[in-house]
């Protein structure tokens, strides 16, 4: 992962709200596909019909589950970004059209899949951004996000199952995936846990 799009974004005032608007995720995302294109001699191209598509699409899908942020908000603020990350896959907003003057050093998960590379780096940023602004401290990006044969099977599964994405962003972000229903946020571990504590032990009045 390249994580230098995070700076950025902790530079945008409330990034929890600005992210909900339209404006700022296609600001932001072209900026990170951009940063792409300079650095390794990419071209990229943006349907910006697509792009609007996936954020409507992913807006609906969290604000349907959000009584799950007052379960557990880090682990609430992952599932959202792993919801923008399945539409983005499933809208597919961004091409590689030119590839020919790629440099010689191109990373080997950016020239196996340039597009899935973007996506999932942009949302693992976001992700950071967040949870510094948020919390003080980025959560750590696992090695697998650095393992090429994960990110093959990665992209055979996202590939058959869209949905998919939100539990190998969970991988790539150390947390435990869901792979039965990566989408439902109510499923999550950390976010079944944390409603278990929330309604505390049982007493016998409960049993009856």
């Amino acid at each position: 992962m390249d994580l230098a799009l995070k700076d950025d974004l902790k530079k945008i005032p409330d990034l929890t709200h600005s992210l909900r608007q339209l404006r700022w995720f296609r600001r932001t995302l072209r900026a990170s596909f951009r940063t792409l294109e300079s650095q390794h001699n990419l071209k990229f191209r943006i349907d910006e019909a697509a792009l609007t598509g996936a954020f409507l699409d992913a807006v609906e899908i969290i604000e349907a589950q959000k009584r799950a942020a007052d379960l557990d908000r880090r682990d609430f603020i992952v599932f959202s970004a792993g919801v923008f990350l399945m539409e983005m896959f499933k809208h597919r907003p961004v091409r590689l059209i030119d590839n020919a003057d790629a440099r010689e050093d191109l990373p080997e998960i950016i020239g196996f899949w340039p597009e899935g590379f973007g996506y999932t780096n942009y949302c693992v940023c976001t992700v950071a951004a967040l949870f510094e602004q948020e919390f003080g401290e980025a959560p750590k990006v696992d090695q697998s996000a650095d393992d090429l044969r994960v990110w093959w099977s990665y992209r055979e599964n996202v590939d058959a199952v869209p949905e998919r994405a939100v539990a190998f962003l969970d991988r790539f972000l150390g947390r435990e995936p869901n792979w039965l229903l990566p989408d439902f946020a109510l499923s999550r571990k950390a976010i079944v846990k944390a409603l278990k504590d929330s309604r505390g032990p049982l007493s016998l009045e409960d049993g009856r």
